[in-house]
């Protein structure tokens, strides 16, 4: 057993501070892990998954993987045994939540309906599973040499606006074989990757109750009205209304 397997027996509620972590660690379940408030990452050796509120990730069994909360978080979790997985996923994922699968979770880690209950909402809350979107909110992280040193560049500064081939002469490669390592490393391009390393950058930024223009420019986008565009057309909500959805009023 892993020395940082944790042992699950059943729905978990944990309240994360902003910027608190949960150290790498692993499962011998599968876990759903949603988050009713705030944002939370997941990540692995391979990337990182930003999960919105009312949105879940999906953790296979035995993939190690440390969460970090963006802004007050509450994060609830379900389990499922390792051979449960309704979505034949290896990896974590970010999945849509239905109204439905958001009363279940919330029912199954509000309180303990009884051995018989849950094993019913658990079993509804799979059948959901079934039929859920998955979300292309994951940023996964090259590994060739060269590409990290860009890569850990943009991420200290997301605002950097450098091309490929200015960063390239610090990495000590050139533009085309970056371009090339990028799509082979990434499955993405360079500017997709990095429109993807800055919308996550805003999600936690966001989630922390910053405004929609400070960070829009800490981000490096054009305009306000660019990063908007740009985050709607990826997450299907405005920069404004996912940083409410994060930040619900209190009292």
């Amino acid at each position: 057993m892993s020395e940082n397997r944790l042992i699950l027996t059943g729905p978990t509620r944990h309240p994360l501070l902003p910027g608190e972590q949960v150290e790498r660690h692993d499962h011998d379940v599968n876990q759903l892990v949603y988050p009713l408030s705030g944002m939370l990452e997941v990540a692995t050796s391979a990337g990182v998954w930003m999960v919105p509120p009312h949105r879940a990730a999906w953790i296979p069994a035995r993939v190690p993987h440390a969460h970090r909360a963006h802004g007050p978080t509450e994060m609830r979790t379900l389990i499922f045994p390792a051979a449960t997985n309704p979505l034949h996923l290896d990896s974590p994922t970010v999945l849509a939540v239905d109204p439905l699968l958001r009363e279940l979770i919330a029912a199954l880690t509000t309180e303990d309906p009884g051995p018989r209950q849950r094993r019913n909402l658990e079993q509804v809350a799979l059948d959901r599973l079934r039929t859920v979107d998955e979300l292309p909110l994951r940023l996964l992280w090259p590994h060739d040499d060269r590409l990290t040193t860009i890569a850990r560049a943009l991420a200290d500064n997301p605002a950097d606006a450098r091309t490929l081939a200015a960063l390239g002469r610090e990495a000590g490669a050139a533009e085309r074989t970056l371009s090339r390592l990028f799509r082979a490393e990434t499955g993405m391009t360079f500017p997709q990757w990095r429109t993807q390393l800055r919308l996550q950058h805003a999600m936690a930024l966001l989630a922390t109750g910053e405004a929609v223009t400070t960070v829009a420019t800490a981000c490096g986008f054009a305009t306000p009205s660019a990063f908007i565009e740009t985050f709607r057309k990826a997450l299907g909500t405005t920069p404004g209304r996912y940083r409410a959805s994060a930040n619900p009023p209190t009292g």
